[in-house]
């Protein structure tokens, strides 16, 4: 098939005088025919579809892990036009990826649809599909590549996700300036937490209501201790906000944030539904357990609010990084990945710390810290091949703001204070920060990257998933 070359062969102007014996109208017609197709040579039908088949598993993988939309359609046309299809068009929405590839004027595209269903934390096969993208080989060989990592177990036993679940409730008690007591105490409360949802989730029970139970066991432990008094030392409003950190880092509010600054909007409308579905969840856990203990007079009140440094600052430091670590290690990130997630949380801690002495609030100090931590992991995470996502996503979670949407449920629950709503706002409003903040920091690190492909400097965007650099050569 020939390439366009601005007009058909024979298909000029000619002049009134000339006379056109039959054989010349023929020649024309058929000259006519085999040069008005229009588009590039493609590989045969049963190729194309291979290729569109491998793209969207791999788009899929991609969307299951909490990529943004950006990111996939960016690996997916990197991996087609690695096979030879340079015309493809990609349109990817939460639930769905199609690709469609061109093949001319004449022919009929070639069009694909994957649907995305499941939705999962692991980041051990995110970052194996990133090597597969980086280092493709014959189509036949990356099918079978992939189908084994898409069919692979999780690398860490499923009580190893407890028991990091569990770490990092208790990194988080000493980052709010608890004890060892209120550790080991929310370290044992998550892990039951985490087994309840586990049994739920086999149950096939909807996520809005694993997060709803979720809240509620957080909530009602904390009540429960301070109603029998078996531990004075523990904080209940301390041990209900760690629940609530823990419970709200799964949230996809970093890919949410960047799909709609990438402009695509019906993706961040899709996630930000999500979002405030299983935030709903888990506020009404809190709430239906705080209304049931003041039903039956159980006479519960809010301790002090916390200080802005939350904690003395090697303390910080050093919580910050295990509550990074062990929110990777839960999402079965690689050792690699557990130590740049680790360094990004004392990065994104000690930053916190530090922009608040200086007298920044709340909500700025949350955008700047999660801006460093967006910088940092974008910066760092390319030259180590793993994906940024894994270590913003841990990097901001010592930061979510598990303190302040507890005032502000007791507030509306407990005290009947209507300015709880404010402070439940206010707390939306650090979520937001936070994400925001991270999706900035992105976009300020990638003049300092090197290595960009035009296929990066096209769509130009924060990319937290995918190479930047795919193959190195065109794929027959």
């Amino acid at each position: 098939m020939s390439s366009f070359s601005g007009r058909p062969i024979g298909g000029g102007r000619r002049h009134s005088n000339s006379r056109r014996t039959p054989h010349d109208h023929t020649t024309e017609v058929h000259e006519i025919s085999t040069n008005n197709l229009h588009g590039p040579s493609l590989p045969d039908d049963t190729t194309v579809h291979l290729v569109l088949d491998l793209a969207l598993k791999i788009g899929e993988v991609q969307m299951a892990s909490g990529a943004g939309a950006a990111d996939v359609t960016a690996t997916i046309l990197s991996v087609t036009e690695s096979y030879g299809l340079p015309h493809t068009e990609v349109d990817v929405i939460y639930t769905s990826i199609s690709v469609s590839c061109h093949r001319g004027t004449d022919a009929p595209p070639i069009t694909a649809v994957r649907v995305v269903r499941q939705r999962s934390l692991d980041y051990t096969r995110l970052a194996a599909v990133e090597h597969l993208v980086r280092n493709l080989g014959p189509i036949e060989d990356a099918h079978a590549q992939l189908e084994d990592i898409t069919n692979a177990k999780h690398p860490y036993p499923r009580w190893v996700a407890t028991a990091a679940w569990a770490g990092m409730a208790a990194a988080v008690a000493f980052l709010v300036g608890g004890g060892l007591q209120l550790a080991l105490t929310a370290a044992f409360v998550t892990a039951l937490i985490d087994r309840v949802g586990r049994i739920l989730n086999r149950r096939a029970l909807p996520f809005f209501f694993q997060q709803l139970v979720g809240g509620a066991l957080a909530t009602g432990a904390a009540l429960t201790v301070f109603a029998t008094k078996l531990l004075p030392d523990v904080r209940p409003s301390l041990l209900v906000a760690v629940g609530i950190v823990v419970l709200l880092s799964g949230l996809a509010l970093v890919s949410t944030v960047q799909d709609a600054i990438s402009g695509y909007n019906v993706t961040a409308a899709g996630r930000t539904v999500e979002t405030v579905l299983l935030s709903a969840g888990l506020i009404a856990g809190v709430a239906i357990a705080i209304r049931t203990a003041v039903h039956f007079g159980l006479e519960i009140r809010l301790t002090d609010p916390l200080p802005p440094l939350i904690s003395a600052v090697p303390m910080q430091f050093a919580a910050g990084a295990a509550t990074s670590a062990f929110f990777a290690l839960a999402c079965y990130a690689r050792p690699r990945a557990l130590v740049a997630a680790a360094i990004s949380g004392a990065i994104g801690t000690a930053s916190y710390g530090l922009v608040t002495s200086f007298g920044l609030d709340v909500l700025l100090g949350s955008a700047v810290a999660a801006a460093i931590t967006g910088f940092g992991g974008a910066t760092m995470t390319r030259r180590l091949r793993i994906p940024t996502l894994v270590v913003v996503q841990a990097g901001v979670v010592p930061l979510l703001p598990g303190w302040t949407t507890y005032r502000g449920l007791f507030q509306l629950t407990a005290e009947g204070d209507p300015a709880g709503l404010s402070t439940l706002v206010f707390a939306s409003g650090i979520a937001l920060a936070l994400a925001g903040g991270v999706v900035f920091g992105e976009y300020l690190a990638q003049p300092v990257r090197t290595g960009l492909g035009r296929l990066e400097r096209k769509f130009a965007g924060p990319r937290m998933s995918g190479p930047l650099k795919p193959t190195k050569r065109r794929l027959e």
